[in-house]
């Protein structure tokens, strides 16, 4: 009888015994958000450097003069756009290095540093980089049904009703639409989960470690594991999910109430300490997911033909006529 433990008590276990990985992935992400913001500021200051409307910038926040640099901005390609294109090919990189590593350590006891979840990653990394690419294809025919049927069901609210109403009526269908995407990413997080798991019973050489590679031999038993313990990890998924929404919106309102002040520190501080804690809640969220399929091991199945008694050759069979 597989165990049961607590998903979200056993999840954060294993976030915070593994935080180097939660603190060098935030690392990774501020120091690209810094850098690939660089250009963006260029062009902002060069827009306001010389205008006496930036005034109302510097002594306090205007909305109405945010906007016009904005749209002077959307005039016409600049180096911020060429930049932002580069940002999401290094993301992607990082992400499929330092995620397979961090499920490595997750389920086994080896220490979260640096180099462990680079290692781990270059040895995951087209394993992972399938799983996007098979997850991109089905959340794109997906979602993208959905999303053709809520732009109708949205035109036939605008046609039929109006106020708070019909704003209830068209969040209904986004609610839906958000339900069935952590719906998708909770599996694809299973995948992903027992990919790492696969590779840590694949033995180190031989024919069976190449068979062991194909991610396609997880795909049929994390869906097994999903279907009988949705309940329990789907909500999971959507608390921890709301709790770090929820850590962002407060800090955001709180940072958005610090705009006119002259010093503009405290509001970095309120607005990265909302991000880390929603990043805490992703990793909270495969720590949970870590510990439903180490409750529910992947039995790996490796088939060795028996050895077949070689024939004698024809010399030996002169001698035994003889």
């Amino acid at each position: 009888m597989a165990m049961k433990r607590n998903l979200l008590t056993g999840g954060l276990a294993l976030t915070l015994r593994n935080w180097p990985a939660l603190v060098w992935t935030y690392v990774f992400n501020l120091g690209l958000a810094l850098v690939f913001s660089l250009p963006l500021h260029n062009q902002i200051s060069a827009i306001t450097a010389h205008s006496f409307a930036s005034q109302r910038l510097t002594a306090g926040f205007d909305l109405g003069v945010m906007g016009d640099v904005i749209r002077k901005l959307s005039d016409g390609p600049g180096s911020a756009a060429s930049v932002s294109y580069l940002s999401t090919p290094i993301y992607l990189l990082i992400y499929f290095l330092i995620v397979p590593g961090t499920l490595f350590c997750y389920q086994t006891s080896v220490p979260a540093r640096l180099s462990t979840l680079i290692q781990t990653g270059l040895m995951y990394f087209w394993r992972f980089v399938r799983i996007t690419l098979v997850s991109f294809v089905v959340f794109g025919v997906v979602l993208g049904v959905l999303m053709a049927i809520q732009n109708h069901w949205a035109t036939h609210v605008d046609e039929t009703s109006v106020g708070r109403s019909a704003w209830l009526h068209e969040m209904s269908g986004i609610v839906i639409i958000g339900l069935v995407a952590g719906f998708l990413r909770v599996y694809f997080d299973l995948v992903e989960v027992y990919t790492v798991q696969l590779g840590l019973q694949t033995p180190a050489m031989g024919m069976a470690a190449k068979v062991n590679r194909r991610i396609r031999r997880v795909f049929l038993p994390a869906w097994r594991v999903y279907r009988e313990n949705f309940l329990r990890v789907y909500f999971s998924f959507v608390l921890l999910t709301l709790l770090g929404l929820s850590a962002v919106v407060i800090t955001a309102r709180m940072a958005m109430h610090s705009l006119g002040q002259p010093r503009t520190w405290p509001l970095f501080v309120l607005a990265q300490i909302g991000l880390f804690l929603m990043l805490l809640t992703r990793f909270w969220q495969r720590g949970a997911e870590t510990v439903l399929a180490q409750d529910n091991p992947l039995v790996l199945v490796v088939v060795v033909p028996e050895p077949i008694a070689p024939l004698p050759d024809e010399g030996e069979a002169v001698l035994l006529d003889t």
